[in-house]
């Protein structure tokens, strides 16, 4: 009995090319490693980074309670809260306080700078404080025979030799050290530590005298509101800030815990992500590679279509399907690993994390790394695919020796136009720095268009040069620049890697030198905080006599905050990122008769004598301007709880980077004469740093002025330099993702010349070539490309450098290509090694069996 098969009705349902598409994947994906490799890796980058920030976002918010050690906390600098103030936070909540400071730690010939934290009766209001031997609060800082006690950070105990039992001295009073820290619940909030913390009760910091009127320290006042929610917390804010509108305290609430810290994690998240971007499009150079090598596969699927009446756009849309398909598949392992990996980092170092990291999936994150990755895929698989559009059956089988290079019409160039455009759109929708974003695209646009303009370059030499008479050189240069040359795809591939590593080479180059060489140079060995009034000129005497060779600079400092800008509240203002710090927070400020120090006017005069009576204030001129202030703008502060107004009388440049005494405001004699403040000192050794020097100096003053605090410039950079260590490592490895993207790309260009490479060693086999003169020409053929891409990406990577260390971070550059060179050296080492691996399998073929099908 005879019939015809009848597909299902499922099956007819589909479209025809769909169907036709599911069939092709029958002999599997064959060829579509790196392009699976190449979009997942990309898109695992996005995603991973992008899940990561969301669940330190969430686990903030989760944590924000304890983070902040309340539903709501008030800060003061340089003085307590009222009376009325402290009544009116009360009516919302019950308030536990807070005193931070730094201080001199002594504990015989040996001192050291601590965070001081003093607590009361209610502290912590939010979490747990974990000590070790645990023991109730109340019981380990009591006084026990008249002397306090203290929690200590056990890096306290490690540099000063100290063990629990043991006696540290704070402005000359005794504490009896009678556990270590273990867990701090709100640590995070205090932000970048110069020093160990340890703990007393207020009433024991009363006692030192350490607290007097200008001095540097915090009072933070947290209210626990139980069982409120946002927006309860939003009206009980409200209410506080109707009641005392002049007290000039910083506010945040358990949402927002540390708006500093998310803000930086976003900056970090977006600069990590155009690194994973940056993958993505260096991968879809092996899409690309990968599809045009597909196409080449399926010449004869594709003759026999048009040959019984398919339309090219049938053609084209039939395997971009199935491209689309496989780039799908692609997309989605990026997606599992990506949105896995925060759970994997909580699960592997969860105890050693120091942030609050709550795993979660990113729904929103996860998409917007689909779209990257499709759209990645998309724009760089539609040129290769429409290409077969328009060539004839007859052209199709004769590309087999004669590849042509022929344009794709009009519709697929619109196409890949329009994939690039959302794609740009789509990057700088999302990016928390526009501007940088912006930055981003234009740099990768001119790096592709370089390393094509290389390609180009080095196969028009190639085909100028004169040919060397020996087989294997003549051979190599001819495979520079002939038909399906892998020239291109390798220049472009591995350009692009090297660039990328000789950037963050060269800018991690230059941060560790300003950081470690650079600053202690210029900078002060030492600064001194809290220097009282009374005891400012004995202090000025002592350091003489203790450096007589030093350079002394003493200035008057106190704190305030920006609370209106010509007349505007500091809330209402929306400045550039690089100028938002300014308005966030408690600035140092100061007043001077005289224009300081690292300072040069850049608009007005300095007040004389006379005007410096009145409420005058030069001002940073670059802030000035981000700002939008000029000469005659009023700038309000508020300094001790009292709001003053000040006309800015004149602009001026300061140069930060010698971390000398600079303040981004300069108050005149008159506006602050004769309040309450603590002096600001600094002292430079003649002979630069000598660490014997300074430890004496810090020990003397330790005993000798014991409630004045003293901080090592070199502490200073360490910590900041541990900090960037950790940064740059993170980058580095989410920059392996682009790297290990670019060999993935490379090892495929080789694989999208073996059929190429194959007919040659056929035909060079028949005619004598034997394996170890095929080797050498192969071998000087990918030499010469390594070459010539990593002196390509040298110097674009040093300009990258350079452009992002002095425009972006603003430092002095010195070209430093000790990493580069060891980076181009790799790159001429992997073009080689992948190039020949790739083609030792070729070589050992029999010609015998080709020759039959040719």
């Amino acid at each position: 009995m005879h019939g015809t098969f009848t597909p299902p009705a499922r099956a007819r349902r589909l479209p025809l090319t769909l169907r036709l598409a599911l069939r092709e994947f029958r002999g599997g994906l064959s060829g579509f490693g790196v392009f699976l490799a190449c979009i997942a890796l990309g898109v695992m980058a996005i995603a991973g980074v992008a899940s990561i920030s969301r669940s330190l976002s969430d686990g903030l918010g989760r944590e924000g309670r304890r983070i902040l050690g309340g539903d709501l906390s008030y800060s003061l600098i340089n003085r307590e809260a009222t009376p009325e103030e402290r009544a009116v936070l009360a009516r919302e909540g019950r308030i536990g306080t807070v005193a931070t400071l730094r201080a001199m730690a002594v504990a015989g010939e040996g001192a050291a700078l601590v965070e001081l934290k003093a607590i009361d009766d209610a502290y912590p209001l939010a979490g747990v404080l974990v000590t070790e031997p645990h023991a109730d609060l109340a019981q380990l800082l009591g006084p026990r025979d008249g002397v306090p006690g203290a929690v200590a950070d056990p890096a306290l105990l490690t540099r000063l030799d100290l063990k629990v039992g043991d006696r540290v001295t704070l402005a000359g009073h005794p504490f009896a050290i009678r556990a270590t820290v273990a867990s701090e619940p709100d640590k995070i909030a205090g932000g970048l530590g110069f020093g160990p913390r340890l703990i007393i009760t207020q009433e024991a910091l009363r006692a030192t005298g350490l607290v007097q009127p200008g001095s540097l320290n915090r009072w933070s006042y947290r209210i626990a509101v139980p069982g409120a929610s946002d927006a309860a917390l939003d009206a009980a804010a409200a209410r506080i800030a109707k009641a005392a509108p002049e007290a000039g305290w910083e506010m945040r609430t358990r949402s927002n815990a540390d708006p500093r810290f998310a803000k930086s994690i976003e900056r970090f998240t977006q600069f990590l992500t155009l690194v994973g971007l940056t993958a993505l499009i260096v991968g879809g150079v092996g899409v690309a590679n990968a599809v045009h090598a597909f196409v080449e596969r399926k010449r004869g699927s594709i003759a026999t279509l048009k040959s019984v009446g398919a339309p090219g756009s049938q053609v084209v849309g039939l395997y971009l399907v199935q491209v689309m398909l496989i780039a799908g598949l692609g997309t989605l392992a990026g997606l599992v690993l990506g949105a896995g990996l925060p759970f994997a980092i909580d699960a592997l170092f969860h105890d050693a994390l120091p942030l609050p990291l709550n795993p979660t999936l990113a729904p929103g994150e996860l998409l917007l790394a689909a779209a990257y990755g499709l759209l990645t895929a998309f724009a760089f698989a539609i040129t290769p695919l429409g290409r077969a559009h328009d060539v004839p059956v007859s052209g199709l089988f004769r590309d087999t020796v004669d590849p042509s290079a022929r344009t794709p019409r009009p519709r697929y160039r619109l196409m890949l136009a329009a994939a690039l455009l959302a794609l740009v759109v789509l990057a700088v929708a999302t990016a928390f720095d526009k501007r940088v974003a912006l930055i981003f695209i234009a740099a990768a646009g001119l790096a592709f268009g370089l390393l094509r303009l290389v390609a180009t370059g080095l196969m028009a030499l190639a085909r100028r040069l004169p040919h060397p008479r020996r087989a294997a050189p003549r051979m190599a240069l001819a495979n520079l620049y002939r038909p399906g040359a892998l020239t291109p795809t390798i220049v472009l591939s591995l350009g692009l890697g090297v660039t990328l590593l000789v950037t963050l080479s060269v800018i991690d180059a230059n941060v560790r030198r300003t950081i470690s060489a650079s600053l202690p140079a210029k900078a002060p060995n030492l600064f001194f905080l809290d220097i009282p009034s009374a005891d400012a000129d004995r202090f000025h005497d002592f350091l003489a006599k203790a450096a007589p060779t030093g350079k002394i600079e003493r200035v008057p400092m106190m704190r305030g905050r920006i609370v209106a800008l010509d007349g505007v509240p500091a809330g209402k203002i929306r400045p550039p990122e690089d100028a938002a710090w300014v308005l966030d927070g408690d600035r140092g400020i100061t007043y001077a008769d005289d224009l300081p120090d690292g300072s040069v006017l850049t608009a007005g005069t300095w007040w004389t004598p006379e005007e410096g009576r009145t409420p005058l204030v030069s001002f940073e001129s670059e802030l000035a301007r981000q700002l939008g202030l000029k000469i005659g703008s009023e700038v309000t502060v508020n300094v001790l709880g009292r709001t003053v107004s000040a006309r800015i009388a004149n602009l001026r440049k300061v140069e930060w980077r010698n971390l000398g005494i600079n303040f981004v405001m300069v108050f005149s004699p008159g506006t602050f004469r004769g309040a309450p403040h603590a002096d600001l000192a600094t002292l430079s050794l003649a002979h630069g740093t000598d660490g014997a020097a300074e430890n004496r100096i810090l020990r003397d003053v330790a005993h000798t002025f014991p409630s004045v605090t003293s901080v090592r410039v070199k502490d200073a950079l360490d910590a900041v330099g541990d900090l960037v260590g950790k940064l740059v490592l993170a980058i580095r490895g989410a920059s392996a993702v682009a790297v290990l993207a670019s060999l993935f790309v490379l090892a495929g260009a080789v694989a999208a010349g073996h059929r190429a490479r194959l007919y040659d060693a056929v035909v060079l086999k028949v005619l004598g070539a034997g394996r170890g003169r095929l080797l050498a020409a192969y071998g000087l053929e990918y030499g010469a490309l390594g070459l010539a891409t990593a002196l390509f990406g040298m110097i674009a990577g040093a300009l990258a450098g350079w452009v992002i260390v002095t425009k972006v971070m603003r430092l002095d550059f010195v070209l430093d290509l000790s990493g580069a060179l060891v980076a181009a050296g790799l790159a001429v080492v992997l073009a080689v090694g992948l190039g020949l691996a790739g083609t030792w399998r070729i070589l050992g073929q029999k010609p015998a069996p080709y020759l039959r099908g040719l």
